[in-house]
């Protein structure tokens, strides 16, 4: 279903990062909504999404004019001091409606113009591969992380029925390290996996993140557990990942395939 569109001129686009992404100085948020739509998804419980009429997931709000306004904030930011940011907080830069509208990509295109001193480029989508060229020239200031919260596409489909599917990402990333440039897989929030996973993300990249609901989504897993995902773990007969120390063994199969300092925790493998 294609969600309902709508488009704004925003006052803001480089908003203060606070909380977990305090290692920031902005976040940066294209779009307003997401529809991807994901069932753990933490905006889902902010503000953004739950005094909103509409159901998360079947709206987007297109910023307007987006480039123009980011390059004038982006000179009078570096004026202050360092810019770091994250793109994206509260919603996926590279949703389909990207596809057509390119407003990520017009983004991007300001920030090689104007380079802050770090972007980290945060998606689900293979979509980022398609501008490959602008993040090539901003190559030794930008990571892009793409989130792989698994290895089995029933689980992907259980949790995410509309992310891309999972080979599909793993292609992005080979493509993306191919080209030289930063990358890193996001197992965020860690989702059950095979014996395999580890393996697999090892043969595309060389640095992964592992993070889950009870360190990551902002409330020590309390807002995930008011969002029924455990009823999703039940209904798959897979509680035994619904639990705090679940990434331990999966963090473990990790330091079989990469370098224990290319294996980050959480928060740490998202700053700067």
């Amino acid at each position: 279903m294609q969600p309902i569109v709508s488009r704004k001129a925003p006052k803001q686009l480089l908003n203060p990062a606070s909380g977990y992404l305090t290692g920031y100085s902005h976040t940066l948020n294209p779009y307003t909504g997401c529809s991807f739509s994901c069932s753990y998804c933490y905006v889902r419980e902010m503000p953004v999404a739950k005094f909103r009429r509409e159901a998360w997931g079947t709206w987007v709000d297109v910023k307007e004019g987006a480039s123009e306004l980011l390059h004038k904030e982006l000179v009078k930011a570096k004026k202050k001091g360092p810019v770091t940011i994250f793109m994206s907080s509260a919603t996926d830069p590279y949703q389909p409606l990207e596809y057509r509208e390119r407003l990520t990509r017009s983004l991007l295109e300001t920030m090689a113009q104007e380079l802050p001193d770090f972007l980290l480029v945060q998606t689900r989508s293979p979509l980022v591969t398609r501008d490959m060229d602008v993040l090539l020239q901003m190559k030794d200031r930008v990571r892009i992380s793409v989130t792989v919260e698994t290895d089995l596409e029933s689980v992907r489909k259980a949790f995410t029925p509309g992310a891309p599917p999972i080979a599909a990402r793993l292609r992005a990333l080979d493509k993306l390290s191919s080209a030289g440039l930063d990358v890193q897989a996001a197992v965020s929030p860690l989702l059950p996996s095979s014996e395999q996973f580890a393996a697999s993300l090892a043969s595309v990249v060389s640095r992964v993140c592992l993070d889950d609901f009870f360190m990551g989504d902002g409330s020590l897993g309390k807002r995930t557990e008011r969002l029924g995902i455990r009823r999703i773990y039940e209904d798959m007969g897979m509680t035994q990942w619904y639990n705090r120390n679940a990434y331990l063994h999966v963090q473990e199969q990790m330091k079989e395939h990469f370098a224990e300092d290319r294996i980050f925790i959480s928060q740490a493998g998202f700053l700067p």
